[in-house]
């Protein structure tokens, strides 16, 4: 019975780190061996261009990147998402999240580069791009499951690493940065690296990024079942501030702006970033390649099956730098109207939600195509669910209605001032300076006043029990990056479930008494679910009683169940899902 056990390991790990048949004699399918084939740095820049479609861009029939909040409080998908929800408790006997194979062939990579002969500053670039990737690997494992066995070899069938445990989540997430320190000393800056392809100021950015991660996980999760064996919160912290430093110091970035009061909404709808200095990294489209995406048709002409929450909306201050909740400026009667709910506030409010009267589709010979009315009467992904229809990333140039070639950005540099401003704040020396440095820059940019270091308090604060100074903060990293995909790994480090997951609906723009009740009167209380106090409720029904996220279990995926029987005991699962 051992002898079969061993067989069936054996055959489904070598199917999880990527290899069909006898691991020690297959390479890679579509490879040669290393010793006929990796010859020139070239050679090596071919093996490596198969990681270069792990990024997250622009895909498919949906809004593309600007859908990827959808896993959070920022955004209400016409589908609940199931982990809130918290009603999931099979564990899946597989995951394909749970998937070594890249990281299979970065080992593979390190182990056989030293074949290739060339320009040695071009061979420490490629081996630089591989210890990016394999940390940027692990970093989507350590997300999504906490500690997880690290293995930076290629692995032979009587290995004995096919039994390893957990690494635990500090040790794996230190692993992580010693890769990235490694791509940092070999990679080429980005004004000598090859365009579109991984560069050092890169892996500062996700070092930063990493780090920031960890470092708020470990010291938010301290007390929790989630928490790393040795709270290291303040060396990764320190870690995220030297290489946000870095970056800064290094002056190689800035922040766009086309000298228009619409920079902020001009920077997500650019066909080439090549010119523009905050974008690090992108990817391109062209239509003429057959390379294009949906983008511009579902965003911002017809919902994408998607809406801003009421709770985004409010986050945005007011143009005088205060919270909604305090300036003299805001009106609760501002909310009964798209027309006026941005009035004197945030400029990214405006840039980021569709308001009547905004250009949709600038036409040739036709009318233009305007907004006036939320996508109330659509369905699936051509439906609105909240009201506030998505305005960011949505191109204006008719061309691209349907076959769009506008840019996904996948590394931005405001991502860094944003990192290097909350890192020294939950270290507790954030400085007027760091803000000056940071986080006024972005403010700068759409004309709102500068963060002081002693902000008004906001008596309706995400969370009542840190500082005035991190509530701004983490407010002002939620308006910047809004709508790409950070929000959710925000929610979790910052163990925030509690305050605004359990119990919780997301509600959107307060239909009753606006000036769009009569124009949709016909759909309330159907397709338009509405609570008591007027506002739309698009899971009233769905989650009457609210998230049922569970705060001892939710923040950590399962391990799949075949996994741990073919480890013989070694891996344990996560909290929870025991």
């Amino acid at each position: 019975m051992k002898n079969i056990n061993f067989i069936a390991l054996i055959f489904i790990m070598l199917f999880s780190l990527g290899c069909s048949d006898d691991l020690l004699d297959k390479l890679p399918e579509d490879q040669i061996a290393p010793e006929s084939y990796w010859k020139t740095s070239n050679d090596l820049k071919l093996y490596l261009n198969q990681f270069y479609t792990s990024f997250p861009v622009h895909s498919g029939y949906n809004g593309g990147i600007f859908e990827f909040d959808n896993n959070s409080d920022n955004l209400a998908d016409i589908f609940v998402n199931d982990r809130f929800v918290g009603n999931t408790s099979n564990v899946p006997s597989t995951d394909g999240s749970w998937n070594y194979r890249s990281i299979r062939s970065v080992n593979f990579y390190l182990e056989n580069s030293g074949t290739a002969q060339g320009d040695e500053g071009s061979l420490n670039h490629y081996n630089g791009e591989a210890y990016f990737f394999r940390a940027m690997f692990y970093y989507n494992l350590l997300r999504r499951y906490g500690g997880v066995p690290y293995i930076n070899k290629v692995l032979n069938t009587d290995s004995p690493e096919l039994y390893s445990a957990r690494m635990a989540r500090n040790e794996l997430a230190t692993k992580i940065v010693e890769d990235l320190d490694r791509a940092i000393a070999n990679l080429k800056p980005r004004s000598s690296a090859e365009a579109f392809r991984v560069h050092q100021g890169m892996a500062l950015s996700l070092k930063s990024t990493v780090c920031l991660y960890e470092g708020t996980w470990e010291k938010y999760h301290n007390d929790d079942v989630f928490a790393a064996p040795t709270n290291e919160s303040a060396k990764f912290l320190q870690w995220a501030v030297d290489a946000s430093s870095t970056l800064i110091e290094q002056g190689e970035y800035t922040l766009y702006n086309n000298g228009t009061a619409t920079s902020y909404y001009n920077l997500f709808n650019q066909v080439d970033y090549s010119g523009i200095s905050e974008v690090m990294f992108w990817k391109k489209y062209n239509v003429a390649d057959g390379v294009s995406h949906y983008v511009g048709h579902y965003l911002p002409h017809t919902g994408s099956g998607t809406g801003l929450t009421k709770s985004l909306v409010d986050s945005y201050l007011s143009i005088d730098g205060n919270p909604i909740a305090v300036s003299p400026l805001y009106s609760t009667s501002q909310e009964l109207s798209l027309t006026t709910i941005a009035k004197d506030r945030d400029p990214r409010l405006a840039q980021t939600i569709d308001i009547p009267g905004d250009l949709l589709t600038e036409n040739t010979g036709v009318p233009n195509e305007i907004f006036e009315f939320p996508t109330f009467r659509g369905n699936n992904e051509i439906t609105n669910t909240t009201g506030y229809q998505i305005y960011k990333g949505g191109p204006t140039d008719n061309v691209q209605r349907y076959d769009s070639f506008t840019g996904a950005i996948i590394y931005r540099y405001a991502e860094v001032l944003l990192n290097f401003a909350e890192a020294k704040a939950e270290l507790g020396n954030l400085t007027q300076d760091d803000l000056d440095a940071s986080i006024n820059l972005l403010r700068a940019r759409v004309g709102m006043p500068a963060m002081s270091i002693s902000p008004v308090s906001d008596p309706n604060k995400d969370f009542p029990g840190l500082s005035d100074l991190i509530n701004e903060v983490r407010r002002e990293r939620r308006v910047e990056m809004a709508l790409e995909g950070k929000r959710f790994d925000d929610l979790m480090r910052w163990a925030a479930a509690d305050e605004l997951i359990v119990g919780k609906r997301w509600l959107g723009f307060k239909i009753i008494g606006s000036d769009l009740e009569d124009e949709f009167s016909d759909l309330i209380g159907s397709s338009i679910l509405v609570n008591s106090d007027g506002y739309i409720d698009p899971y009233m029904n769905t989650i009457p009683e609210g998230f049922g996220f569970k705060l001892g279990r939710d923040y950590l995926s399962p391990i799949p169940t075949e996994q741990i029987i073919l480890s013989q005991g070694n891996l344990t699962q996560n909290p929870g899902w025991e």
